[in-house]
């Protein structure tokens, strides 16, 4: 090695090292107001958006700390680039209801179902498969192109971080076409609100019932798929106190809670026609329900209908091991592996006190001495690196093309929409540090930083693609990054050969694999 430069594999050590080093736990402090100096901003920025480039960190130091955090905490309609708002208005899923949208991919799969001639039925299946993924596509792609421009960084976090906790998986069924409804509708109205609203919306959303077999779920035909899950990940946690029977008896008030994906109505017996209820494709078919009275959590709940069903969840969400579970659980997400017992405490006394209102259980976590002491110690999942790459590199300068970002989520192992098991993606930073993950990161870098990620490139059959060099050496870097960068980063940057090279350094150094 020359003496006078680094080269990448010496920085890749430094990436390794970083990755691979184990996080001690917070100390207590004393809480402060407004961060300590400008570094102390950056680093709170950082880790209540998706990462930082010159539009957040212009729009913070106008409006202060305090007044950003309420902003995000209590978010308004998001105005996006009118390039990137332009992009996901063009989307069928933007333009279509779910219900019309479903209905139509149906009516696909039966014509390709009923076609005689082998190649032709196999060619209508192919198309019906291709539509599946394209809607599954544009779903993602609307996510992300959320996550990097929307002004509301921290409801797209939370967005994410429900979409994790409430997991579905796009593979099953045709829940492709539904995931992009699930994700606007059901998840990102509710993701700073209520939890028990946020509870009700994923329970009455045909992904999650087709997901977790409710649709199968009968009286005398019991299906426990959904009510194990409800429990054991959504709300109670596996140590929450409850039972097998508890298990049992929510699945028996989960009976006829299920989807429909055809126009037309189902027969009713008289004396429960009044009981019928259709809300798009959910529906309680009361035909299908256990009006039977049962024990569940130590109390009766009287056989109804589908108002035992609110009864239910009226319950779990104000459960005091649902407050310690989802408490415990945003702290894993934003403060650290092992977030100190002490936080999650006082966070859960907040949820209790406010009836689960998810802003103020964060606000009391950003208040925290433990949150400032976990400053750029918690480490980025891909998720976190990829998005924080981009709007560092690019801030409002719409893409035009998500497919890069999507395929590097995939190398990853953290596609959207993509978790297999309903218990979501982990969140701890053992689960992402690996050499092998480091490597990956190193490559998506150097395509990010040498222009030639394909981010400004379009689909189709003539593709035109726009010049995007990243200007990384900007003033929001000696302004407000470079003070944040070790001694062993800096003097990688300063021996870099070229611009591309610099940005390579940068893309991957170890500050950038920690938020």
């Amino acid at each position: 090695m020359t003496p006078n430069r680094l080269l990448p594999t010496t920085l890749m050590s430094l990436l390794l090292l970083a990755g691979c080093a184990a996080t001690a736990p917070p100390a207590a402090q004393h809480a402060v107001a407004a961060p300590d100096n400008a570094a102390q901003g950056v680093a709170m920025l950082e880790r209540v958006s998706w990462g930082v480039n010159e539009g957040s960190v212009r729009q913070l130091q106008k409006e202060g700390w305090n007044a950003y955090l309420q902003a995000q905490l209590h978010p308004g309609k998001a105005r996006l680039p009118p390039a990137v708002q332009a992009q996901i208005d063009a989307m069928t899923i933007s333009q279509v209801p779910l219900d019309q949208l479903v209905m139509s991919v149906e009516q696909k799969r039966k014509e390709s179902a009923g076609v005689m001639d082998d190649m032709a039925k196999q060619q209508a299946q192919k198309e019906y498969q291709q539509e599946l993924n394209r809607l599954a596509r544009e779903a993602a792609t609307r996510s992300l192109l959320l996550d990097v421009y929307s002004p509301n960084q921290l409801q797209q976090q939370l967005s994410w971080f429900w979409l994790n906790h409430f997991s579905v998986h796009q593979g099953k069924h045709n829940l492709r076409a539904m995931v992009g409804d699930y994700e606007a509708n059901a998840i990102a109205p509710h993701a700073l609100g209520k939890f028990r609203d946020l509870l009700g919306a994923t329970v009455h959303h045909p992904a999650m019932l087709r997901y977790l077999d409710n649709e199968a779920n009968a009286v005398k035909r019991i299906n426990e798929n959904y009510a194990r899950e409800l429990m054991e990940l959504h709300t109670l946690g596996v140590n929450g106190g409850y039972s097998q029977t508890d298990v049992q008896e929510l699945a028996r008030i989960l009976t006829g809670v299920g989807v429909n994906l055809g126009p037309d109505t189902p027969k009713v017996k008289p004396a429960l026609q009044s009981q019928y209820v259709r809300q798009g494709m959910f529906e309680f078919n009361p035909n299908r329900h256990d009006y039977g009275d049962k024990q569940f959590l130590g109390q009766t709940v009287k056989g109804r209908g589908l108002a035992e069903l609110d009864e239910a969840l009226d319950r779990l969400s104000r459960s005091p091991a649902t407050a310690h579970f989802i408490s415990g659980k945003l702290a894993q997400y934003f403060v650290g592996d092992n977030p100190p017992e002490s936080l999650v405490a006082r966070m859960e006394a907040t949820f209790r006190h406010s009836d689960g209102m998810i802003a103020d259980v964060l606000q009391t976590m950003f208040a925290s001495p433990e949150f400032r002491q976990s400053l750029g110690k918690k480490f980025k999942d891909p998720m976190h690196y990829v998005v924080s790459a981009v709007r560092l590199s690019y801030d409002d300068k719409p893409i035009l093309n998500a497919g890069p970002m999507l395929s590097w989520l995939a190398r990853m192992g953290q596609p959207l929409y993509g978790r297999q098991t309903p218990d979501g993606y982990p969140l701890t930073d053992a689960s992402w540090a690996s050499p092998g993950q480091m490597t990956t990161r190193f490559d998506i870098a150097r395509t990010i930083g040498s222009g030639s990620a394909g981010l400004f490139k379009t689909d189709g059959p003539q593709p035109q693609e726009k010049v995007a060099f990243p200007q990384l050496a900007s003033a929001l870097y000696y302004q407000s990054l470079q003070p944040t960068l070790s001694p062993a980063t800096r003097q990688a940057l300063e021996q870099a050969a070229s611009s591309q090279e610099w940005n390579t350094f940068l893309l991957s150094s170890p500050e950038m694999m920690h938020r």
